[in-house]
């Protein structure tokens, strides 16, 4: 899917081009190779320049001054891709009834929070793993539900029996529990 005719400054967009390209011919071993033979070369001009401070210069500026750019070409690069790689993640999502849609943009939650929810999935990792089920699935909101109904079952029994007493039925209210819902 080609972009569409949009206003958007020239140099972002060159920087843009510029970046893609400069990314697509390092990363191929031709450009590898070149590296490899321009330090060979270097190299073997080391006695016939007596291995001097001028010598060494060039190379140690020359790769400085190539890594430092290169840092904000590639950089440039990884933020497209990434962004583009968040927006077909979150189109999978939002296309899965199953999925939960508050997975969408987790990449704006701090630290702590993606801990947390990591945290989380470790756990229905292990109740997955217990079940012995290779197809068990559970999402977040499924284990919200899950959870509300053993929520308001005990609210159930509690209002409903005398204390002490058991429900007859503890799982009734999940059996009564509406559809989840998507976000």
């Amino acid at each position: 899917m080609k972009s569409q005719q949009r206003n958007v400054s020239p140099i972002p967009l060159m920087f843009d081009r510029f970046s893609t390209t400069a990314t697509r011919v390092t990363g191929r071993p031709a450009a590898f190779i070149l590296a490899v033979i321009t330090v060979l070369v270097w190299a073997m001009t080391g006695p016939l320049f007596g291995f001097s401070d001028t010598w060494q210069l060039v190379i140690n500026t020359g790769t400085t001054i190539i890594t430092f750019m290169m840092v904000f070409v590639i950089q440039q690069s990884q933020n497209k891709d990434t962004v583009a790689l968040h927006l077909k993640l979150n189109e999978l999502i939002a296309s899965n009834e199953r999925a939960s849609n508050r997975l969408i943009d987790i990449e704006d939650l701090t630290e702590e929070e993606l801990t947390a929810l990591k945290k989380f999935y470790i756990q229905l990792s292990e109740l997955a793993e217990k079940e012995g089920d290779l197809f068990s699935t559970h999402s977040v909101d499924e284990a919200l539900e899950v959870h509300r109904a053993k929520h308001r079952s005990r609210r159930h029994n509690v209002l409903t029996d005398a204390p002490g007493h058991l429900h007859p039925n503890p799982g009734q209210a999940e059996r009564h529990l509406p559809p989840p819902t998507k976000d």
